[in-house]
């Protein structure tokens, strides 16, 4: 709809409509259910895709979006406002002690904050922690937000520019609690990638071993019925799978170049053999 043309009776009730469902969930957000589990990362990972299996589960009541990207972009907005993203707790006492909530949000795993406040406001909600190989990983990050028009600049010249970009940013958003940075959320293609920062972070904010689950995307991928079994375990879901494991927000686009990939190659050596020791498991990534 432009600027010119009217507001029309449909595009107003399906804006009524979404604005009373709102209301409502604000209104009862005393009595809704907080999460039990949150997939905290990898962003371009396979994060979408996990959450959709999860949300079909009979025993998961997802919540009101994927994203709610509370305990990164919207703190601000309280407790409150984020139990009103998530079911009523009588459905629980109507399904069950093994109905699970959760969402999705995979810039928890790298905001400075998110994760110390995930832990002071959820103690005992279990992290799944998506790792895709970071050369992969930095290079769909770079074309979905090229495809967003949050990337001007081309995948080389990102790569070469991301330092310069994020140099006083992280220090800003740590000193500031409400500080936000848009080069610290889109253009961190290297930085992602630093996984085994990332973890620790997840151990000092207080975390137990027994609460994350680090999942690497290909082997996810490669068998996802198994590994799906695994992390229903992990999560104390009954036994279920999806018809199919389909792929979803898979993006297309050209391969990466040799010397490219090899400059990255060089790049994530040191910190993939960080990650390979932290996990106890060499993860292939050459």
């Amino acid at each position: 709809m432009t600027a010119a043309e009217p507001e029309r009776p449909r595009d107003r009730s399906v804006a009524a409509a979404r604005a009373l469902r709102t209301a409502l969930r604000r209104a009862t957000g005393a009595l809704r259910l907080l999460p039990d589990f949150i997939i905290v990362g990898a962003q371009r990972a396979g994060t979408t895709s996990l959450y959709r299996y999860l949300a079909g589960h009979p025993s998961v009541a997802p919540a009101s979006q994927k994203e709610v990207h509370f305990f990164d972009l919207d703190w601000d907005k309280g407790l409150g406002w984020y139990r009103s993203h998530f079911p009523l707790a009588m459905r629980r006492a109507a399904g069950g002690a093994t109905l699970r909530t959760g969402e999705a949000s995979p810039y928890y795993m790298f905001h400075p904050h998110a994760l110390r406040r995930i832990a002071a406001a959820l103690p005992r909600v279990k992290l799944v922690a998506l790792l895709r190989n970071p050369i992969d990983r930095a290079y769909s990050q770079y074309h979905h937000e090229v495809g967003h028009g949050h990337e001007p600049l081309s995948f080389s010249e990102a790569i070469a520019r991301e330092e310069d970009r994020l140099r006083d940013e992280l220090p800003r958003l740590a000193a500031d609690e409400g500080a936000y940075s848009f080069a610290h959320q889109h253009h961190s293609y290297v930085a992602r990638g630093l996984y085994a920062r990332q973890l620790m972070e997840i151990r000092r904010a207080g975390f137990a071993d027994g609460q994350v689950m680090v999942l690497p995307s290909e082997d996810f991928f490669a068998d996802a019925p198994r590994q799906f079994a695994r992390l229903l375990d992990f999560l104390e879901l009954p036994a279920w799978r999806p018809a199919e494991f389909e792929r979803f927000h898979v993006l297309r686009y050209e391969r990466m170049g040799e010397a490219m990939r090899d400059r990255l190659r060089e790049r994530f050596a040191g910190p993939n053999q960080e990650l390979y020791e932290l996990l106890g498991r060499d993860l292939g990534w050459r």
